[in-house]
Order: C-alpha cells, then sequence, then structure tokens
C-alpha cells in the first residue's frame, strides 16, 4: 500500500493532481478541500494516499489531512458508496462538518452534497455513526447517552432522522430511556 507522497506540485486539472517523486509522475485524484489548501505548481508537497485496486485501474487518492484519509476510508466502507462519491462528500464538507452531521443525524446536510439522495444520507449516518465521528467530535456537544439511546431506538422502529429529532426536542431533560420512548412515540402518533 502506497500510504504517503511527497515531491513536486507538477499540475492541477481537478479533481486530480500529479506529482512528480523521483522523475516519476502520480496522477492523485483528491477532493475539491484538499485541491483548495494545495501550494502552487512547482512547490513541495505531502499527501496522505489510499490506493484502490481494482480489476481495471490501480487509483490512487490524496489527502492533506490524515483525518481527511481516514474519514474516505470510512466513507467507502459504507453499503453503496463508492471512492468518487466519498470524494464528493469530502469536497462538499469538511471532516469537521460530516463528522458535526453524523453525530447529530443531520440528513439534510448530506443531502446538499450532489449524488447524496436522501436515503443514501440515511444510511451515511446510520452506517457512521459512533465510527467516524468518534475521534473528531470532541467540541461538539453530544446529547446524553439517553437521548442517544431513544434517538436509536426511533431510527431502528423506521421513523426518518428529522421525525426523531423534532420528537426528542419535546421530551423533558431528565427523561429516562423508557419513559423517553414511550413519550417520544407518543408524540410522533399525532
Amino acid at each position: 500500500m502506497i500510504g504517503r507522497i511527497t515531491g513536486t506540485l507538477l499540475e492541477k486539472t481537478p479533481p486530480t493532481v500529479c506529482i512528480d517523486v523521483g522523475g516519476l509522475g502520480y496522477e492523485i485524484d483528491v477532493p475539491m478541500s484538499t485541491l483548495y489548501d494545495m501550494p502552487e505548481t512547482g512547490a513541495r508537497v505531502t499527501l496522505y494516499t489510499h490506493l484502490a485496486v481494482r480489476e481495471d485501474a490501480h487509483t490512487l487518492y490524496g489527502f492533506l489531512t490524515a483525518q481527511e484519509r481516514s474519514a474516505f476510508r470510512s466513507l467507502i466502507k459504507v453499503t453503496g458508496i463508492g471512492a468518487r462519491t466519498a470524494l464528493a462528500v469530502l469536497s462538499g464538507m469538511s471532516v469537521q462538518d460530516l463528522a458535526n452531521a453524523i453525530t447529530r443525524q443531520e440528513t439534510g446536510l448530506l443531502t446538499r452534497v450532489p449524488g447524496i439522495g436522501k436515503k443514501t444520507a440515511e444510511r451515511l449516518l446510520l452506517e457512521l455513526r459512533g465510527k467516524l465521528g468518534a475521534d473528531l467530535e470532541s467540541d461538539v456537544s453530544r446529547p446524553s447517552s439517553g437521548r442517544d439511546d431513544i434517538l436509536n431506538a426511533l431510527l431502528s422502529l423506521g421513523y426518518s432522522s428529522s421525525e426523531s429529532q423534532a420528537a426528542l426536542k419535546s421530551l423533558p431533560d431528565d427523561v429516562d430511556v423508557a419513559e423517553g420512548i414511550r413519550l417520544a412515540l407518543k408524540s410522533l402518533s399525532r
């Protein structure tokens, strides 16, 4: 696996950059966030990389930070999310914004990314909850674990993220899990 590349930036042709390493030019696909933060051509640059090997291609994906690469790797593990879609997500929002969206279960932020519909956004939120956000959400105010349990129960019962969040807002602050689920279901049935 090629984990990191350091060399001279030869060209930027979105979404690809070319980096010269000892006379060999590596074409690397990058999210737009990485492309915008890269120096001018001719400068020395280091990218964290992910090598995807398929039957018909070996493709390198590059990122300025290890956090971006980690988020990319988490995204491509989600059912139905390929490398191009993962790059689109990272191009459309920062890793911290993605972690916040996952922590707060906000499908609306994800559906703003081209190629991400409501069902895909909900799948991302479900499969990445507790995985991607865990490392990055230190500055995000997390709801209490009881509220997390209530939210997970509503989501597993088939309610959408927005319906579940609305039901959570109507609950008293000191409610326990069982009573919270009962009250949330009552408010959702109206």
